[in-house]
């Protein structure tokens, strides 16, 4: 019986296994009277080459970053995976039909059944099984080749729309071309329906916040960020209010306080109403970590727009003019208030669209066509912002109102924004969107970064004012507690303010340099400005255009950081020291000096200079100092030298190859010495260090008046001695210690010469003071009939052949 029956499955296996023969036979002559040849595919050598053309995609897309390159490979990624899914479905009837021998052969015998099959069915059964492995085997790598590929066409796009944001020269075609307006027409593209099924897991993600158990939270959650966001905003913008009124002092301190309360509610309530509809929607367990993603973009992004509205508020202040930190006059002020939220509506909009996009994975062209539409509307915005500026302006001048009186940095401001938007919306009509998008989002994120600079700056200066002034009581509890002087609390409210302006100012370039809008949070930017102060910049030389610009921000932010903390110094801080003016002008100097090498050499750290690749550099310098530079270099070591060791110093009076002149200013190659008449020498550094130099007021030198004069030998030296001494002692500019005193220079057939010596409170009184006393001594000697000696003349002349000597008119 078991014979019969193992011969019965053997006749099965055989019409089995010939009857796919038969067919493909039949096709053949088919197709061989039809005149097409079979197509057959090896998978076993197909498959090998398809793993290989996915790896080599892969590596090529690994370090490429041209957008025409990039959509080249997602093509054949796409082509790649159309092939092996191909090849796949010609593996699964393969796989059928071993499956269908397998089951006429049935399974092997159990032991101790009693069933016994011969050696053939055994080996057969055997044969098909490891055929059928290595079917599975293959359509696992189809699978695995076609999930590959998919994959890697979707890291591409991701790619491409992610490049948009650093490829500005990309030309994606004008916003008036139908390129641009594609997407919006093209029924056979797939984003559609990617959009359709995030928008599904969107609704289900409702669905699911709205089922039994979960609805009353949702509900609650909604409305709370719904109170959070109207009477929430209102009444803590109100508590902070009668606060700055009530608890602060008076003064300047209340107007920035209340701006910084404005913008911080404001930013409070948008971000706490966007948590709360987080947490109505996406609490749930089952929510799709896509959906998840979605809503976590959100909410960061009502970060930003909270600070856009926020700022705006605080900047025009409509509800309290009085309070308003910039100068703005309440027509215009009025005129522009629809626009910060108006600008954070439009930014929350087109972020949206640009995340959802990036969520459902939609193609390249659909995210230029969103980005275009964001550069499009946030340009019209800065055109109408600066637009209706001038026209509420141009109204008031016309209905006899005097507008505000705008500071050059404002028209500054308007005038960036006018040419941001120009250029916003030129680069549209030529067809560059990405960069029209990236002119857009750094106009904004510039427009956060300085005002929220702005209003905080003010908000540390009048604070320190605040808290360090004697008029108020925290100023007299410090000054009470610490037993100082006013004026030293007058120093420490401006070292903590110009300390905290700079460490502002470094945090609002570090914001501009390494941050752009919706790419960096508060951790990065500090991460970021670590690196940078620590040096990193200097470890490569690599100039790119991004480079370089950020090397020109870092210089033009340096120097106004420079410029300001001098002005600082000059102004408020020194002037309230004991220094005297000469030292604090060297000071001054000194640190302008060091700062601006400083500058210059943050600026080519940026730029991304090595150091080590500059020995050519130093080569040639040490040749120019050689010979043209030397005197320069000369010149500036010896004004280091002239600033530090101080052997003269401005406001002296100095006397150098012949020049005698008040030193006006110490510079880094030459010396101003201003003279008598007000004109100036300009006198080189090196001369004042290598050349003998009178400082005629160093160590508090007093000046000496001496007057020397000539009288006839005839007179009584006792009475004049005298008469010289009382004019002295007379003279208020003479010192009384040490006292004057009369000498006898000398004694000539001129005549007898004294000089009279007294001395001054300062050598640049010596002038004056010889001329009034030269004054009175001549006054005093004509009345007491002493009269000077006169020169004699001798005249030689020929009389009658005689020579005739006329000597003091007589003839000898």
């Amino acid at each position: 019986m078991s014979m019969l029956l193992t011969f019965f499955r053997l006749c099965l296996l055989l019409l089995v296994t010939l009857s796919p023969v038969l067919v493909h036979a039949a096709d053949d002559d088919e197709s061989q009277q039809s005149g097409d040849a079979p197509v057959r595919v090896n998978a076993a050598i197909e498959l090998p080459k398809m793993q290989k053309v996915l790896d080599k995609i892969k590596q090529q897309v690994s370090g490429e970053t041209n957008d025409g390159k990039l959509n080249a490979l997602n093509d054949m990624a796409l082509e790649l995976s159309g092939d092996a899914d191909t090849l796949m479905q010609g593996i699964i009837p393969q796989r059928a039909q071993l499956q269908a021998q397998l089951e006429v052969l049935g399974p092997a015998p159990k032991a101790g059944s009693g069933v016994k099959e011969t050696a053939e069915v055994t080996s057969k059964r055997k044969s098909l099984e490891n055929q059928k492995g290595k079917i599975d085997d293959q359509i696992k790598q189809a699978e695995a080749i076609k999930s590959g590929a998919i994959n890697l066409s979707t890291q591409i796009v991701k790619l491409r729309r992610d490049a948009l944001k650093t490829q500005l020269a990309l030309n994606a075609g004008s916003i008036f071309g139908p390129r641009f307006w594609a997407p919006l027409f093209n029924t056979h593209s797939e984003d559609s329906d990617k959009v359709s099924d995030f928008v599904q897991e969107l609704k289900e993600t409702a669905i699911l916040s709205w089922q039994p158990g979960w609805r009353m939270g949702t509900v609650l959650w909604i409305l709370l960020a719904a109170l959070v966001a109207t009477l929430g905003r209102r009444y803590l913008e109100e508590f902070l209010a009668w606060v700055g009124i009530h608890l602060l002092p008076e003064g300047r301190l209340r107007r920035s306080f209340l701006a910084a309360a404005t913008a911080t509610t404001t930013l409070l309530a948008v971000v706490l109403a966007f948590n709360f509809l987080d947490l109505a929607f996406t609490r749930h367990d089952e929510v799709v970590d896509d959906v998840r993603d979605f809503a976590d973009k959100l909410v960061g992004l009502s970060v930003f727009c909270g600070l856009i509205a926020g700022l705006g508020r605080a900047f025009l202040s409509t509800r309290r003019p009085s309070w308003r930190l910039p100068n703005i006059s309440n027509e215009v002020a009025t005129a522009l208030k629809p626009f910060p939220p108006l600008t954070a509506a439009l930014v929350f909009v087109f972020q949206t669209v640009e995340s959802l996009n990036s969520s459902a994975n939609t193609s390249v062209g659909t995210t230029i066509f969103a980005n275009g539409l964001t550069a499009l509307l946030i340009g019209a915005t800065a055109l109408s912002i600066s637009f209706r500026t001038n026209r509420v302006r141009r109204r008031m001048l016309l209905e006899g109102q005097q507008p505000e009186a705008k500071s050059t940095l404002v028209g500054l401001i308007q005038m960036a924004i006018t040419l941001c938007g120009v250029a916003i919306m030129v680069t549209l009509v030529i067809g560059y969107v990405t960069l029209a998008r990236f002119l857009s989002y750094e106009l904004i994120w510039m427009g956060i970064v300085f005002g929220s600079f702005y209003i905080v700056s003010q908000l540390v200066a009048d604070g320190c004012e605040s808290l360090f002034s004697t008029h108020n009581p925290s100023g007299k509890s410090i000054q009470r507690s610490l037993n100082i002087d006013e004026r030293h609390l007058a120093q420490v409210a401006a070292l903590l303010a110009g300390l905290g302006k700079t460490v502002l100012v470094l945090i609002a370039a570090m914001a501009l340099l390494n941050g752009t809008f919706g790419s960096s949070t508060p951790i990065e930017l500090v991460q970021k400005a670590i690196e940078f102060w620590g040096g990193k910049g200097l470890e490569s030389l690599n100039i790119v255009p991004a480079h370089v610009l950020n090397a020109l921000i870092m210089l033009v932010v340096g120097i106004y950081v420079l410029r300001s903390v001098k002005r600082w110094l000059d102004q408020d801080f020194l002037p309230k020291t004991t220094m005297d003016v000469g030292m604090r002008v060297s000071l001054i100097t000194l640190f302008s000096n060091l700062g601006y090498v400083l500058v210059f050499l943050l600026a080519l750290s940026i730029m991304g200079l090595q150091w080590n690749k500059l020995a050519w550099i130093v080569s040639a310098l040490s040749v120019g100092i050689g010979f043209g530079l030397q005197e320069i270099v000369k010149n500036f070591i010896s004004g280091l030298i002239l600033l530090t060791e101080r052997p003269v110093k401005v406001g002296d009076l100095v006397s150098i190859s012949g020049i005698e002149g008040d030193i006006r200013r110490i510079n880094v190659r030459a010396t101003e010495i201003q003279l008598g008449d007000k004109s100036t020498v300009i006198v080189p550094n090196s001369q004042l260090i290598s050349q003998n130099v009178r400082n005629a007021t160093m160590g508090n030198a007093q000046g000496v008046a001496t007057i020397t004069l000539t009288f006839p030998l005839d007179i009584d030296p006792v009475q004049v001695r005298d008469l010289l001494l009382e004019v002295y002692n007379e003279n208020e500019r003479i010192l009384d210690t040490p006292e004057p005193s009369v000498s006898f220079k000398d004694l000539t057939p001129a005549g007898i010469v004294l000089a009279v010596t007294g001395n001054v409170a300062s050598p640049r009184q010596v002038s004056g003071a010889k001329s009034d006393l030269l004054f009175d001594i001549l006054t005093r000697l004509r009345k007491e009939g002493v009269v000077l000696s006169k020169p004699q003349t001798m005249i030689v002349e020929q009389r009658n052949g005689q020579q005739v000597v006329v000597q003091d008119d007589k003839i000898s």
